[in-house]
């Protein structure tokens, strides 16, 4: 894979950050982090919204929930007791008097009010206690100059590279000498506004502009640089396939007595589309030239048995299967699945994860060089340096979408140097076709479109979050009766109230049931912590898991027959359809309650409406995608990959075609066309490109 720049330095847009002021060795390493080491690299890390602090609004004009700026004089300070501690400013403009109110302060900053200055604070109004207040604000003591003329960007930053520093190094780059020329769009079909426009449009859109356009992602320069971006997405993924595909690799082949052997040990008979899949799979696999196929599969389809058949042909012809989960907890529960099925046939399955450690750890990556062990299932610690097979045939990507294309590529890089693996990435997310164009270009496509028979239907019920005790109350009765339930929250703490806080739902649940054990998992925890309390949970150790959507891709807990979901309206189709799929994995009736903050909209009730009615995931996805609601169908937040900068796959759908038709230009073009667009958008080119 090559590197992003090369060193000399030929264009202003290759002007490296360090050349800019206040940019030392710390504040370098720091923007590396977010891939920034050039000017180019620091222009295409966009905004991801911005603030309207061009005016000042009066006290008296203020409106619930919405962003301002506010002027006047602290009149008053004080601490504040409650569920959590708080500094409570008042500030008096000639109109009326504000609460702004503070959680996270020091002795310093309290003194500082203490004065009585004048202040200046920018933040989102809420109803409060006593009624209107702002919550946290960026504020100004003693302000002295004008209120700014263009909107606000907010970045993506680190630890230690705050919102104002990023501003100042942006409209560094954007000053420097000649580097306007270097931004002209390379793309033949693109809006009338060049790309340097859009760039600094974006940066510091004038107050005028319509800001609700914008963070929509719908403003014209907006849609011409998610075109670029969904262009170049396609060329790295058809450079990467036409790479892959002229590279040879080894024909595997699945003898018919080892696959009845196999089958005729499973408690289960294939369902007819199981068959079609891996009959689709094998015919790639007797390739000479690697294969890449993505298999769709609804929840509860039977996908492991699919990867287990692929991995039998390649063991039966003396490869090597890698399978990466996104989990250790998921990665475990394939080994243990895996070893049952594979020991009785003389097949090795091994084990790696971050937790294996030491003399374990030495023995695993021993026993997998000397092709002792045949079958790895694992985590990220995969594709790291120190893992070495013998003679590596094929790759299984579970979930793929919590992968990032350069991982994925690094696992591909430990194969032969003469033969190249063979490679199937599996995903429970069913994806729209428009989408699965894009993020697989010229990757074969199969899908499992039959349940499993003996799976039980799941109910789904959608109610008011009124009736939230009720709902409680019929859980208390299922856990009475020896069942399991999830109840999933969309924030860890909510400081503003507007959404439930798993937290606080944690230590309700945990009053009002209790004789009943209930646990808590979210992000903020650690992969430690998260992985004792998920194996309590499926032990039944543990009655209700309280969650984020952390569980969304989770392991199978058959006893588990509840799911409550709070704020569903919140929540994108596609991402409820696989948290609904935590439960119906045994064989008792289950049911999943979607609770909804009330009033819903004919738009919420047309979205949840869809889920009640539908079990059919592929549906659902298409319905997610027509109706454009909020979440996020590739379940990127849960997973920290943002696939892309800037690009929407549902809001930009109508732009996907075009792009397929530029990148299919493109890749007929010259190589530093290509490379020139990649680097603009791609921190991690899936190619290497010929020179």
């Amino acid at each position: 894979m090559p590197g992003k720049k090369e060193a000399a330095q030929r264009h202003p847009a290759d002007t490296p950050v360090t050349t800019l002021k206040g940019v030392g060795p710390a504040v370098a390493a720091k923007l590396e982090r977010l891939n920034i080491t050039t000017a180019e690299d620091l222009l295409f890390h966009l905004p991801f919204r911005y603030q309207d602090q061009t005016k000042q609004t009066m006290i008296a004009d203020l409106q619930h929930d919405g962003e301002c700026v506010i002027e006047g004089q602290a009149i008053s300070s004080q601490v504040q007791f409650g569920r959590r501690r708080s500094l409570l400013v008042t500030i008096e403009d000639e109109t009326g008097r504000l609460p702004v109110r503070f959680f996270h302060f020091n002795r310093s900053q309290q003194a500082q009010f203490d004065a009585n200055p004048r202040v200046r604070c920018f933040g989102r109004i809420r109803k409060g206690p006593r009624g209107l207040e702002m919550i946290h604000p960026q504020y100004d003591r003693n302000p002295k100059a004008s209120l700014p003329d263009t909107l606000t960007p907010v970045y993506s930053v680190v630890e230690g590279l705050g919102q104002a520093k990023m501003q100042s190094l942006v409209r560094q780059a954007l000053a420097i000498p000649g580097l306007e020329a270097a931004f002209k769009p390379l793309t033949r079909d693109r809006p009338a506004a060049d790309l340097w426009t859009a760039l600094t449009m974006l940066h510091s859109p004038p107050a005028e502009e319509d800001l609700a356009a914008i963070q929509r992602g719908e403003h014209p320069a907006q849609r011409l640089l998610a075109f670029e971006e969904l262009t170049a997405y396609q060329l790295g993924m058809m450079l990467w396939h036409r790479e892959t595909q002229a590279e040879p690799s080894r024909p595997l082949e699945c003898p018919a007595p080892i696959f009845e052997a196999f089958t005729a040990r499973l408690p289960f008979d294939l369902t007819g589309a199981q068959i079609r899949v891996v009959n689709e799979i094998f015919e790639d696999l007797r390739q000479p030239s690697p294969a890449l196929r993505l298999i769709q599969g609804d929840v509860g389809a039977g996908k492991t048995v699919v990867a287990a058949l692929a991995a039998l042909a390649a063991m039966a012809s003396g490869g090597q299967v890698a399978l990466m989960a996104p989990t250790e907890l998921l990665a475990e529960q394939h080994f243990e699945t895996l070893t049952n099925w594979f020991k009785p046939l003389g097949f090795h399955v091994g084990w790696l994860s971050s937790s294996v450690k030491g003399k374990s750890r030495d023995t695993v990556l021993t026993q997998l060089k000397a092709n002792q062990i045949h079958f790895l299932v694992g985590t990220h610690a995969l594709f790291q340096s120190q893992v070495e097979f013998a003679q590596l045939g094929l790759i299984l990507i579970d979930e793929q979408h919590r992968f990032g294309v350069a991982q994925r590529h690094a696992l591909f890089e430990k194969g032969e140097d003469q033969f190249r693996p063979h490679q199937l990435i599996f995903s429970a997310t069913p994806i729209p076709r428009t989408l699965s164009m894009t993020l697989y270009a010229g990757v074969n496509a199969s899908v499992i479109d039959e349940r499993p028979p003996g799976r039980t239907p799941i109910t789904t019920r959608v109610m008011a979050s009124e009736r939230r005790e009720a709902v409680i109350d019929r859980l208390a009765k299922a856990c009475a009766e020896g069942a399991q339930a999830y109840w999933v929250c969309p924030s860890i703490d909510s400081e503003d109230g507007q959404l439930v806080s798993a937290t606080l739902t944690h230590q309700h649940l945990s009053k009002r049931l209790a004789n009943h054990s209930v646990g808590l998992v979210h992000g903020q925890m650690s992969s430690q912590e998260k992985q004792t309390v998920m194996r309590e949970f499926k032990k039944g150790k543990i009655s209700v898991l309280v969650s984020t959507t952390v569980i969304e891709v989770g392991v199978d807990v058959p006893n588990a027959v509840l799911m409550i979901i709070e704020n569903a309206e919140r929540f994108g189709l596609t991402q409820i359809h696989q948290l609904r799929g935590r439960v119906g994995r045994g064989d008792q009736a289950s049911a999943c309650i979607l609770l909804y903050e009330s009033p819903l909209g004919k738009t919420g009730k047309r979205r949840l409406g869809v889920l009640r009615d539908s079990i059919d995931g592929f549906y659902i996805a298409e319905q997610d995608l027509q109706m454009r609601g909020p979440g996020d169908m590739l379940g990127r937040d849960q997973s920290g990959e943002v696939l892309f900068k800037l690009a929407d796959l549902r809001r930009d759908a109508d732009l996907l075609t075009r792009a397929h038709e530029a990148a299919s230009e493109l890749l007929a073009g010259p190589s530093g066309l290509q490379q020139a667009l990649l680097n603009r958008w791609l921190d991690f080119p899936p190619m290497k490109l010929q020179a």
